[in-house]
């Protein structure tokens, strides 16, 4: 999603009349990717929720857990 990103704002830096062109009915390239932006912003939203869901959370709760028992075995000493 960020190399989309800048993808879209270098094009838009340094090529105008590529996004100013007009692809279907009117509507300019710079438009149409600009649009385009918002769906591969949410796939990158889906991936990154389920990854974190595989194997962030699952260390995290390891990682929870072990230092709830190290506090315990501190607080009994």
């Amino acid at each position: 999603a960020l190399g989309y990103f800048c993808l879209f704002l270098t094009l838009s830096a340094f090529a105008p009349p590529l996004m100013s062109s007009t692809v279907v009915a009117g509507v300019p390239t710079g438009l149409l990717l600009a649009l385009v932006q918002l769906p591969v912003t949410w796939l990158a939203i889906a991936l990154y929720e389920h990854t974190a869901a595989r194997r962030v959370d699952p260390l995290a709760d390891r990682i929870r857990k072990q230092a709830e028992l190290d506090a315990r075995r501190e607080a009994a000493r």
